[in-house]
C-alpha cells in the first residue's frame, strides 16, 4: 500500500506536469496521456475513451455498487490579466501557480492519489471507479456525459471541484433559453406601431419580476438572469425581432422540464437550448456526508455548475481549492490544501468502503 506522504508528493508533481501541458476543452490528449501513464506507474490497469481516462479497483465485484471519483483535466483559456506564464507550474510562498491548478487540477490529482491508495483493497462495500474526464468547461459532448455510457452503472459519486474541502451536497442545474420578441420590420422614416425594440423593455421587466415559488433549503430560489440582447443591423431600419438569452439556475425543487413549461408563460417566444444539465444532490444522512461532517466539514448548496449536472445518482461535490479563484488571472492553489485533501478524502471514503 502506498504511504499517504508519498502519494501527496507524487500528486503535487503530477499537478505540475498537468499545468505545464496545455489542455483546453477538446484538446486534452496530452494531459490524458500523462494521467494514464501516472496511474499505470502505480500498477493501475486503466482505459481511455477519447480523452477520458478511467479505472476500476483491482478486486472489482460486479455484484456491489459503484462509487465514482471524478474530476476534469480540461481548462478554460487563460484570461488577459495573467502576469505569469499560465503553464509555468511554480511554487512560491506555499502557492502552486498555473492554469487549472485550482479548477480543477488540485481536486483531480488528489482523487487520483486517493484511488491509488484504495486500488488493491479487498472486501470493500463499493467498487471504486476513478475518471479523469474532458470537456467539462464547455459541457462538451465527449466528456463525462459520454463516458457514462461505457462505465458500469454508478450508484454514488464524488465530483472533485474547488470547495475548500467542504461538502457541496447540492448543486444548481442550468437551462439556457433563447427568447424572441417579434415585431414588424420597417424603414425608420415610416410610422411603426409594432417596433420590437419598444416591446423589449416590458418583456425584460417580466423576466426580472418573474418568481419561482419553490425555494430549496440548500440551494435557495431558482435564479433567472437576462444575459444577452441583440437587435438591429443598421440605423435606418427597424428590425423584425429582438433576441434575448436567459440563464436559469435551477434548484432541486424543479426539473428542467418544469422550468421550460413555466417559461412558456413569457410574453414572447422562448425555447430551451438543452434540458440535460439538471440539479443534483445527496441526502444529508448519506454515509459520505456524515463522515465529512464528523471530520469537521460544513455542508452547503453550490450555485456553480460542474459535471454533477450529467449524473443521475447521489453525488457530492468536494475538493481542495476555492471556487473564487477559478478562471482568474494567476490562478493558484495552496500546496497545504493539496496535502490536506488526500488524507481527508481517504478518511471520508473509509466510512463508506
Amino acid at each position: 500500500m502506498k504511504r499517504i506522504e508519498q502519494l501527496q508528493q507524487e500528486a503535487i508533481a503530477l499537478l505540475q506536469k498537468l499545468i505545464s501541458t496545455p489542455s483546453l476543452s477538446g484538446e486534452e490528449d496530452q494531459t490524458a496521456a500523462h494521467i494514464k501513464a501516472w496511474l499505470e506507474s502505480h500498477g493501475v490497469v486503466c482505459k481511455q475513451e477519447k480523452n477520458n481516462v478511467y479505472a476500476i479497483n483491482k478486486h472489482e465485484d460486479p455484484n456491489k455498487p459503484y462509487l465514482l471519483l471524478n474530476s476534469h483535466h480540461d481548462t478554460v483559456h487563460a484570461n488577459s490579466g495573467y502576469t505569469r506564464n499560465p503553464h509555468d507550474a511554480t511554487i512560491e510562498d506555499g502557492k502552486l501557480y498555473g492554469l487549472g491548478s485550482n479548477d480543477a487540477g488540485g481536486a483531480l490529482v488528489c482523487l487520483l492519489a486517493t484511488f491509488v491508495y484504495f486500488y488493491e483493497h479487498e472486501n470493500m462495500a463499493y467498487n471504486l471507479v476513478v475518471a479523469a474526464t474532458a470537456e467539462e468547461e464547455t459541457s462538451g459532448p465527449n466528456g463525462l456525459n459520454n463516458l457514462l455510457k461505457t462505465l458500469p452503472p454508478i450508484d454514488t459519486a464524488i465530483v472533485g471541484e474547488p470547495t475548500q474541502m467542504h461538502l457541496a451536497i447540492a448543486e444548481k442545474g442550468l437551462v439556457v433559453f433563447d427568447a424572441t420578441i417579434s415585431g414588424t420590420a420597417s424603414h425608420a422614416a415610416h410610422p411603426n406601431e409594432d417596433n420590437p425594440i419598444y416591446k423589449a423593455g416590458k418583456v425584460i421587466d417580466w423576466f426580472k419580476e418573474f418568481e419561482f415559488d419553490r425555494v430549496s433549503d440548500s440551494l435557495g430560489p431558482v435564479k433567472l438572469t437576462v444575459t444577452q440582447i441583440n437587435a438591429g443591423k443598421q440605423h435606418n431600419a427597424v428590425p423584425a425581432d429582438v433576441k434575448l438569452v436567459l440563464d436559469v439556475r435551477v434548484n432541486d425543487k424543479y426539473t428542467n422540464e418544469e422550468i421550460c413549461e413555466l417559461m412558456q408563460q413569457a410574453p414572447c417566444e422562448v425555447k430551451a437550448r438543452s434540458l440535460r444539465l439538471g440539479s443534483s444532490s445527496i441526502p444529508i444522512d448519506h454515509a459520505l456526508v456524515q463522515a465529512g461532517i464528523a471530520a469537521g466539514r460544513n455542508t452547503y448548496g453550490s450555485p456553480t455548475l460542474s459535471d454533477q449536472a450529467v449524473l443521475t445518482c447521489n453525488s457530492l461535490k468536494l475538493g481542495p481549492g476555492d471556487s473564487l479563484r477559478s478562471h482568474t488571472a494567476n490562478e493558484f492553489i495552496f500546496v497545504k490544501e493539496l496535502e490536506e485533501a488526500i488524507p481527508l478524502y481517504i478518511s471520508i471514503l473509509k466510512q463508506a468502503l
